[in-house]
C-alpha cells in the first residue's frame, strides 16, 4: 500500500476519530499536524486537486478567522482563501486524507476506507 498521510488536529473528534480508523485498519499513517506546520499555498492547491474541490470546501466557517476575514464574501478570489488558510490554518476543513493521487476529508470517518 502506498503511504497515506493525514492532516491531523488532536484536539479535534472527528480527526481522532479517523486516525483511530486507520490504525484499525493496519495503517500507519505519516501524520502533519498542520496547526503546528500550516499547509502552505502550493500544498493547499495540491490538495484541492487531490480532493477534487474548490477552495470554500476548504473552509471551516464556524471558526472566528472566517468571519473576522469576511470569507463568506462571494468575491473572495480562491488564491485569497488559500492564503488565508495557510495564514490561520485554524479554517482547514479536518482530517484530510491523502493517498497516491487521492485524497478525502474524513467527515465522516468512513470517507477515508474509500482510500483504503
Amino acid at each position: 500500500m502506498s503511504e497515506v498521510t493525514i492532516y491531523h488536529n488532536p484536539s479535534c473528534s472527528k480527526s481522532r476519530e479517523t486516525l483511530a480508523l486507520l490504525a484499525e485498519k493496519g495503517v500507519q499513517p505519516r501524520v502533519v499536524c498542520y496547526l503546528d506546520t500550516p499547509p502552505s499555498v502550493t500544498e493547499l492547491r495540491n490538495l484541492l486537486q487531490l480532493l477534487g474541490a474548490d477552495a470554500r470546501s476548504l473552509l471551516r466557517t464556524k471558526e472566528a478567522p472566517y468571519a473576522e476575514l469576511n470569507l463568506e464574501d462571494a468575491a473572495i478570489s480562491e488564491d485569497d482563501i488559500l492564503q488565508a488558510i495557510s495564514t490561520n490554518p485554524i479554517l482547514l476543513e479536518r482530517p484530510i486524507v491523502v493517498r497516491a493521487d487521492r485524497a478525502v476529508i474524513g467527515r465522516p470517518p468512513a470517507n477515508v476506507l474509500d482510500l483504503l
